[in-house]
């Protein structure tokens, strides 16, 4: 997989009832014509729901304590990948991370364009599996409301966006080439959903991880060559202007054959319906 702990560089700060604030209907599509493997600059102004994670403790500040990425789907919420809140990536559990912060409206890591929030709380999925990767999400609880232009809406069961073929683009401040080539700039690669016949294909079991169609969506280029990569992990998959997965995990990066692998977003509807009991 894209690293063991997946795609990070990667558990509760207390568990809230964070799910109450989040839009689990879609909204007007935002546009997403805008690294990740294969990829090409993006300024955030066209993807502004794309926040990087930083903890400048754990991580040092050249390129501002980034190490995961994450979305906004309302201004006090973020999602991100579970396996970036783990205490093998952080150091700690969440809640002793001092300085976990969000950073909003910045393209470049190393300006100081943007905000950098602070994180007041996390619920991490209980039903995550570290071993399938199944269930791989977090909700972060911010201190401070982002800018309502910031949020995208989530896509639920049954949206088209996440039929096979659809054009998506995977965004991220990670690896570039693959070898540790780790962007300041915010990048975004174009990729296509892939037929889950095609994603268990690829991943029918192993070290790597285990493809389930129920809580995991794939997506890539047949050939490779596009794709997240280390560092991108918790960032957005958008089709149809609409949030359709989160990056997780994966065998490598852009290979031909491997495509990547993300939190289906339905599945991240679901179990904040049921946590809030809906």
């Amino acid at each position: 997989m894209r690293c063991r702990i997946a795609r990070a560089l990667a558990r509760p700060l207390v568990l809230a009832a964070v799910a109450t604030a989040i839009p689990l209907v879609s909204a007007a599509p935002v546009a997403a014509d805008s690294i990740v493997v294969g990829g090409f600059p993006v300024d955030v102004s066209e993807s502004p729901w794309t926040v990087a994670l930083s903890s400048r403790d754990r991580f040092g500040g050249t390129r501002a304590g980034q190490f995961c990425g994450g979305v906004a789907v309302s201004p006090t919420i973020v999602l991100t990948a579970a396996h970036c809140l783990s205490e093998e990536v952080l150091g700690a559990p969440p809640n002793r991370a001092r300085d976990l912060k969000v950073i909003e409206g910045r393209t470049d890591l190393l300006s100081d364009r943007g905000q950098e929030v602070l994180v007041r709380g996390a619920w991490v999925n209980p039903d995550y599996d570290p071993s399938s990767n199944a269930g791989d999400f977090a909700v972060l609880r911010l201190a401070a409301p982002l800018p309502q232009g910031s949020v995208i809406a989530m896509a639920a069961a049954g949206d088209p966006a996440y039929r096979p073929g659809a054009s998506a683009t995977v965004y991220g401040w990670g690896d570039v080439t693959g070898g540790g080539d780790y962007a300041h700039s915010l990048r975004g690669a174009r990729v296509n959903v892939l037929a889950d016949a095609r994603c268990e294909e690829a991943y029918p079991g192993s070290a790597d991880g285990t493809y389930q169609a129920d809580t995991m969506l794939c997506a890539g280029r047949e050939e490779g060559g596009r794709d997240a990569c280390q560092g991108d992990s918790g960032g957005p998959l958008v089709a149809h202007g609409r949030l359709i997965g989160l990056v997780s995990w994966g065998s490598g990066c852009g290979r031909a054959g491997s495509p990547g692998v993300y939190t289906r977003v339905s599945d991240v509807v679901r179990a904040l319906n049921e946590a809030r009991g809906g």
